[in-house]
């Protein structure tokens, strides 16, 4: 689980930096950073609620 917060803190400094530069492809790679983010939030709380079964 520590890889897709890996990968979403990878594909967010990927937009800043796109971002910067002006190109139009960040807000795809914010749109995945975004999405990594949210699967590893629902990964985590539910690991937490069916953890301890």
């Amino acid at each position: 689980m520590a890889d897709l917060l890996y990968l979403a803190i990878v594909f967010f400094v990927i937009a800043l930096i796109l971002g910067v530069m002006g190109v139009r492809g960040a807000g795809i790679s914010m749109d995945i950073a975004k999405w990594l983010i949210i699967v590893f939030i629902i990964l985590a709380i539910l690991s937490l609620v069916f953890g301890g079964l």
